[in-house]
């Protein structure tokens, strides 16, 4: 597979036949002009396996895009998996716009999981490992060690590992373990000497912060996993060891329950994260050929069927390779990106909030610096005297967030300082927990925010007392305030003073603070009261204007697209003629391309280097020069949980320079044809096509690396 071009490995990775009509057969009033979610997730976890197959991915890079597909996968079965089944046993039926019920379904998942999981293998197998090998970087088995190697494996193994690993036995005086979610567990049956009864004791195989054994040179590896189960004799001396099974689970992430009856909202989330501790397994992995009686035994004691078993090679958890992957090997990674600091903010005296007073600015990370924009937008604003207040929302923040004592000082310096901190933000709450307790201690006001509502929004306002009164400022972006995804995830932001903005966002933060049923705004699209009729109305406002001349045109940049009422309102536009294009990085119900449907839709997804993160819409409004539509961007995909059951910001850009920039990366994603792909009218996509392109054409750059080209030029030329 090594030597594949990426077009023909691209053939091997797109999954025949989907489940679903005949797109020449769809109507507008079909159910089946949607797409199956979860199938499109999947999909887009195929097009993250690429990356890892892609001979043009630096060769560490392929092994954390492997990784990465990993992660992804246990994501899928601990959000996804588990509803289903609830579904499922519920008999509750198919859900509105699905073609199939939730049994067909989980059919239809589990086949192209082990599709997909195929695919995995084979690419870590025949392509990442010999690939490796060739580079000087080996993953060893036990047996391809020399007896002088075992000797200082079981040196460093009795002494490093050994005392962590306690064995579990099962019998009428002990119960089945607990075998907490996402952990490497290895099934022993034993047998004493001179009897015939079979015994089964579980091994935990510890987390430790590195699963992999190094044998000294930094290029040479054997899993910790290995080590133990070569050892076991260690743990059960004086018994037989019969048959092993290596095995993993996932337990079910989706217990969440409807919050507006909780009386205290934090103790609610605690006692939510206790029982997903302790949810019903979904996912049982084993390594190849498993034994079945010793199978057998641990499906009865986690009560699953042979239905919910997959099984994989001897790594149960590509998650180990993120430690190949981070081997210092510059050659083998991706040239290193240093984000770059806007004109005029240079050097740790810019003076940020005189920059806004003189315009409105966008920033563009990670191409430009998160931590010299967004995070000195709030540190200058906690030790600025004149500021009175700072009011922010925290979705997701990293573990040592610089934010959070920015936050503190501004507090006790005397600052009205409140925070709306979610606490569901799934798999961050405990440390959302954590940060509210630290704030709350430090006298911040930390509300939790609208009952029933997530708060997703991405918002600072700074409020300062200036000679000619109060001036606020403000924060408005696509991405999460983490400081350590900023420079992975492709997100916009702007900061403005407009008076109009400003005022939205004080009513804003009333409404998520207190009691505030604010329903109009003067600029600002909000969830879920204003910002999906508003992007209605911008599409049927395309309808209206076009003509056979110039017919509508709408571009949009999100994460996902699944609902229902936008994606009709899509359909209506692309029959009236509207020309459509969406780039979508995950996964996208809609379907493009059907005949008498959605022939005027296209629907591109870029993955690659950084993950794409930013929300931007345009509308032409009928206008002949594009910097004359409407621009927005903001914290909110175009899916339904959004749109009605979040509490999200959008804010149009007014400034024509800034527009600029924004046209210009609308206009990147989608002449890209390195990293873009299209979906076909099945819900498949395909890498597009670059047969008619030159080698030097810049469409065959690529979008990450255009980008930072154009960073990088436009830098020099100011210097």
């Amino acid at each position: 597979m090594t030597e594949t071009d990426p077009q023909s490995t691209e053939q091997e990775l797109s999954r025949v036949g989907s489940g679903v009509p005949d797109p020449g057969e769809i109507g507008f009033d079909d159910p089946g002009r949607f797409l199956n979610r979860d199938i499109q997730w999947l999909e887009f976890n195929r097009r993250v396996l690429f990356q890892a197959i892609d001979p043009r991915t630096p060769l560490l890079e392929r092994v954390r895009f492997l990784s990465s597909t990993s992660r992804n996968l246990d994501e899928f079965f601990m959000k996804r998996i588990g509803g289903l089944k609830r579904r499922r046993d519920l008999r509750l039926g198919a859900q509105y716009f699905e073609t199939l019920p939730p049994e067909r379904q989980l059919e239809e998942l589990r086949s192209v999981v082990i599709d997909l999981m195929g695919l995995q293998q084979r690419c870590f197998r025949h392509d990442v490992l010999p690939t490796l090998v060739e580079a000087g970087i080996e993953l060893l088995g036990w047996d391809d060690l020399t007896d002088d190697e075992k000797r200082d494996a079981e040196s460093w193994y009795r002494a490093n590992i050994f005392p962590i690993l306690t064995p579990l036995a099962v019998d009428p005086g002990h119960r089945f373990p607990f075998i907490s979610n996402l952990s490497v567990s290895i099934g022993v049956m034993l047998r004493r000497a001179g009897e015939t009864e079979e015994l089964f004791a579980r091994v935990k195989v510890p987390e430790v912060p590195c699963r992999l054994y190094d044998l000294g040179d930094g290029r040479r590896f054997v899993p910790v996993q290995e080590l133990i189960e070569h050892n076991l004799d260690d743990l059960f001396p004086g018994m037989e060891i019969l048959r092993i099974l290596p095995f993993r689970v996932t337990r079910n992430a989706d217990v969440e329950e409807e919050s507006e009856d909780a009386e205290d909202l934090l103790e609610h989330i605690q006692q939510q994260l206790r029982e997903r501790r302790f949810a019903s397994v979904v996912r049982l992995e084993v390594g190849e050929n498993p034994d079945p009686r010793v199978l057998k035994l641990v499906l009865d004691e986690l009560d699953l069927d042979e239905s919910d078993v997959y099984e994989t090679d001897r790594l149960l958890d590509y998650g180990i390779l993120d430690d190949i992957a981070d081997l210092d090997v510059p050659e083998m990674r991706f040239q290193p990106w240093r984000p770059v600091v806007p004109r005029g903010l240079e050097g740790d005296s810019s003076d940020l909030l005189a920059a806004i007073r003189s315009g409105d600015m966008i920033v563009h990370m990670p191409y430009e610096s998160f931590d010299a924009t967004v995070e000195r937008f709030v540190e200058q604003a906690a030790a600025d005297p004149r500021v009175l207040c700072i009011k922010q929302t925290l979705y997701r923040t990293s573990g040592d967030s610089p934010f959070i004592p920015s936050l503190i000082k501004a507090a006790e310096s005397g600052k009205q300082v409140a925070v709306l901190v979610e606490l569901r933000a799934r798999f961050d709450e405990a440390r959302n927990i954590h940060w509210a307790g630290k704030l709350e201690d430090a006298g911040v006001h930390v509300a939790y925010g609208v009952v029933g509502l997530k708060t997703h929004t991405k918002t600072v306002l700074v409020v300062r007392q200036e000679a000619g009164g109060i001036r606020c400022y403000a924060y408005i972006g696509t991405g999460n305030f983490n400081s350590k995804t900023a420079g992975l995830y492709e997100d916009v932001g702007l900061f403005t003073a407009d008076p109009a903005i400003t005022e939205d966002l004080v009513t804003l933060f009333n409404y998520m603070t207190g009691r505030s049923r604010q329903r109009e705004y003067n600029k600002l699209l909000i969830a879920p009261t204003t910002m999906k009729s508003i992007f209605l109305d911008y599409i049927e406002r395309e309808i209206m204007v076009g003509t056979p001349e110039r017919p509508g045109r709408i571009i949009c940049k999100m994460n996902q697209l699944e609902d229902r009422e936008v994606s009709d309102a899509l359909y209506r536009a692309s029959q009236a003629g509207v020309q459509i294009d969406c780039v979508v990085r995950g996964f996208c119900c809609l379907r493009a391309g059907v005949p008498g449907l959605s022939e005027n839709i296209r629907i591109y997804s870029i993955i690659g280097r950084f993950l794409e993160h930013s929300r931007i819409f345009w509308f032409s409004g009928g206008r002949e020069d594009p910097l004359d539509g409407d621009f927005i961007i903001g914290s909110a995909d175009w899916m339904y949980r959004n749109l009605h059951n979040r509490v999200e910001a959008a804010t149009p850009v007014e400034n024509r320079a800034l527009r600029s920039r924004l046209w210009e990366i609308l206009m990147i994603n989608l002449e890209d044809h390195r990293q873009s792909w299209q979906m076909r009218s099945d819900g498949t996509y395909a890498l597009r096509d670059v047969s008619r392109l030159a080698e030097d054409d810049s469409r065959m750059e690529g979008t990450h690396a255009r980008l930072m080209r154009l960073m990088r030029e436009r830098t020099e030329s100011d210097g």
